[in-house]
């Protein structure tokens, strides 16, 4: 290893492990966050933390392997999605413990390369709990970030949501909701599909499907979302950001 990475890797764990606060350990781990190799930073703390730092993709490897939670966190936010590799999102997706490093390795990271959509459907057939997630976090992802996606490529995902509704495994059961949530406030288009896509769900044999229907429909329907949709839709209006 290059020794100049090495101290750099080292001078960035030295900053993560001073700003440990056990105490935010206790509420993240009530919130399903795996305590183990956790040291309590906020992903508000890390994010000011990677500024400075800006795109390292050596560094972020560097980090992930450090096995810090936090520090795998960072490595998504600094990573270099250009630099990212397929054998790299294999390797990450398989040592994902907890679910906010999963989220934030697939919507700050992987749904930003050239292999997302593909990762995501792959993904979104495994048996292992957040590499499932993690393919229905990038669907989610790219219906945020990927504003030039044709809609076929969103509603080819609905298959797929439809297919996993059915696992009542709480991270699997969120992230199909989530993605498909993202997808139908993407436009008018995609928001009937989703709606029909959840009514379809909403009838499935599964308590698990039932809800994730029922939250979606909630969204997808609600005064806001529809008048977000319809002023895209229109044009945005002078000023104000699209939301997402």
């Amino acid at each position: 290893m290059d020794r100049h990475l090495k101290m750099k890797a080292e001078q960035v764990v030295r900053k993560l492990r001073s700003m440990a606060n056990p105490r935010n350990v206790e509420g993240m781990a009530r919130f399903g966050i795996n305590p183990e190799n956790t040291l309590g930073i906020s992903v508000t703390e890390l994010r000011k933390l990677a500024k400075p730092i800006g795109r390292d993709h050596s560094l972020a490897l560097e980090l992930w392997n450090s096995g810090l939670h936090e520090g795998r966190i960072l490595a998504a936010i600094i990573d270099d999605p250009d630099k990212v590799t397929v054998e790299q999102m294999e390797h990450w997706a398989v040592e994902f413990d907890s679910w906010d490093v999963c989220d934030q390795a697939c919507t700050c990271l992987f749904d930003r390369t050239p292999y997302a959509f593909e990762k995501a459907v792959e993904w979104s057939h495994r048996d292992e709990e957040f590499v499932k997630r993690a393919g229905f976090a990038l669907m989610a992802g790219l219906a945020v970030h990927d504003k030039t996606a044709t809609d076929d490529r969103f509603l080819a995902f609905f298959e797929h949501l439809k297919r996993e509704a059915f696992d009542d495994r709480k991270y699997v059961r969120k992230a199909v909701n989530w993605a498909l949530r993202q997808i139908g406030k993407r436009n008018v288009p995609l928001n009937m599909a989703a709606v029909d896509v959840a009514t379809e769900i909403s009838r499935l044999d599964s308590r698990g499907a039932r809800w994730i229907a029922s939250d979606a429909l909630r969204e997808l329907r609600s005064e806001a979302v529809q008048k977000r949709l319809e002023s895209r839709q229109t044009g945005a209006l002078p000023g104000r950001r699209p939301s997402s």
